[in-house]
């Protein structure tokens, strides 16, 4: 209970420190919706101007790849077996974690391959556990990074813009409801665009071989 009030602390008082540790605690093993950080943030910055939206983005971008290796090196150290166990225990319920989650992030990973730490994070219930099988397969640690850095700086800037803009559309009451309408719609739409642009690559890269 006293970090669900910490949590709700931080919320209440966003700032570049607040956005990078709730970032990381959101793309760690105690996921919840980054939908309550980012788009409040940049909505604060466009009404009173105490935070820039660029570094809104920025801060949130490296909070979530704080939190993304955690998953990575846990998974790694730890090992599947422990992992799993982990997921099915009462602790990991606790954390919003089990194991038909678990699954579903690896099969993702295994559909998508290395891909899937840059698309994985656009994808929701999928977005905070694409690091674990990134981890399990032990994926070279350089591409993790950007992949990661790159999906999620394409998430929180999504998130970013519909909160700088419905600053000027809806009250700050409604500005959650507003985003989580939206926002998964646009991420399917980044997913689309991504995967064809992935396969338009490899094609090339074939057709040169």
């Amino acid at each position: 209970m006293e970090s669900l009030g910490f949590i709700e602390w931080c919320l209440e008082n966003l700032n570049y420190w607040t956005i990078t540790l709730l970032m990381a605690i959101e793309s760690s093993f105690i996921p919840f919706p980054s939908e309550v950080v980012v788009p409040p943030a940049a909505y604060k910055a466009a009404a009173t101007g105490e935070l820039n939206v660029w570094l809104v983005v920025f801060f949130a971008t490296v909070g979530a790849l704080i939190g993304a290796f955690i998953n990575y090196f846990l998974a790694l150290w730890l090992g599947k077996p422990i992992v799993y166990k982990f997921a099915n225990s009462r602790l990991g319920h606790m954390c919003l974690l089990d194991e038909q989650k678990v699954v579903k992030a690896e099969q993702f990973f295994v559909r998508y391959g290395v891909a899937a730490t840059l698309v994985g994070r656009l994808v929701p219930a999928v977005r905070q556990l694409i690091s674990i099988p990134a981890g399990l397969a032990k994926m070279n640690i350089a591409k993790f990074a950007l992949y990661t850095a790159v999906g999620a700086g394409l998430w929180n800037s999504v998130l970013a813009a519909l909160g700088y803009y419905l600053e000027s559309v809806v009250p700050e009451d409604m500005l959650i409801a507003t985003v989580t309408k939206y926002s998964h719609e646009i991420g399917y739409c980044i997913i689309a665009v991504v995967v064809l642009a992935l396969a338009f690559i490899i094609y090339k890269g074939v057709k040169r071989d």
